[in-house]
């Protein structure tokens, strides 16, 4: 399976020929290569929606060494969590507070920007907000070669909408994304992806240097248990204890099972820049349809798309900085 699976990120990979390097636009290889150093990131969230989400943002603000964070924005959710996309944005706004608290980090507060209410109207139309309008402004201030990395594990909508308000940044920002599925799996009907599928659209197809990290297919297996977060993480620190007490709870209350593992999605995209933790290949921009499918054309640019996680060397550097 893993083999077939390399396969055909080959086939779409490699057999353009011609049509593949027309599809490097200058300066575009250099920003999908992983940075060495120290590197400026604004994080992107729906802090509320699940756990994943505060782990990620834990694992964010451990790593400054890799990462200086330059502002989190609070993205829209709709689930059975919230009334509406306006009111799962606020949640998050405040669940961000509540772990910088956690984590004796209130100097943060003020890098924490609301962000949009609603999802693209459309593909063309953007929705104005705090956190749009400060990656708009924001990203201006970086170049192609040192370039802002943005952080997204929510529905994309925030960043969509700071390039259609400023095209611009397309070229100074390289866009981590946590959303759709993987290019084998059956569908792409994916909780970020499908929520704003016209964000999604517009990220995949402007041109900006863009990692995607698949949910089903790839990061699914990124998986942990009860058993593993009570032995690592149980009794270190407010924070451990807080994570653990609310990804219990979510699980207990969703599933209702005494054997359970749970993925912890979000930590990836924070961790394709802490370290060599995933193996990933360039490919064609696929683009994602409305009807929860990919189409694929082989003279569009190249992203960097991620198809395999070195699991337990992740969750090692990750209980490793929760625990500080």
């Amino acid at each position: 399976m893993e083999q077939t699976r390399i396969n055909i990120l080959k086939d779409f990979s490699n057999g353009a020929g011609e049509l593949h390097r027309a599809a490097v636009t200058p300066g575009l290889l250099q920003r999908l290569t992983r940075p060495e150093g120290a590197v400026d990131a604004v994080l992107d969230t729906d802090t509320y929606n699940e756990i994943d989400d505060r782990y990620a943002i834990a694992y964010l603000v451990r790593s400054a060494d890799r990462i200086h964070l330059q502002a989190v924005y609070a993205a829209p959710f709709l689930n059975e969590k919230c009334t509406g996309p306006k009111n799962g944005m606020e949640l998050s706004y405040e669940e961000i507070l509540r772990l910088f608290s956690l984590m004796g980090r209130e100097d943060l507060n003020p890098l924490v920007i609301r962000g949009s209410e609603e999802y693209l109207p459309s593909e063309q139309q953007p929705v104005l907000s705090p956190a749009a309008r400060d990656l708009a402004e924001r990203a201006m201030h970086y170049t192609p070669e040192h370039p802002l990395y943005v952080i997204a594990i929510a529905a994309i909508t925030n960043i969509a909408s700071a390039i259609l308000i400023q095209p611009e940044i397309i070229d100074r920002i390289v866009v981590i994304w946590l959303g759709g599925n993987a290019i084998h799996w059956p569908n792409n009907r994916e909780f970020n992806l499908y929520q704003d599928i016209a964000a999604a659209r517009v990220v995949f197809g402007c041109g900006a240097a863009l990692v995607q990290l698949p949910c089903m297919g790839v990061v699914s297996a990124f998986r942990t248990s009860g058993p593993e977060l009570e032995a690592h993480l149980r009794g270190k620190n407010r924070l451990c204890d807080y994570l653990i007490d609310v990804t219990e709870e979510q699980v207990t209350r969703k599933h209702g099972l005494a054997t359970w593992s749970k993925p912890i999605w979000d930590v990836t995209a924070v961790g394709w820049l802490t370290g060599s933790f995933m193996q990933d290949v360039l490919i064609h921009s696929p683009i994602p349809e409305y009807d929860d499918r990919y189409s694929f054309d082989a003279t569009r640019y190249l992203i960097r798309y991620v198809y395999e996680i070195d699991r337990d060397a992740l969750f090692g550097d990750l209980f490793e900085k929760l625990t500080q």
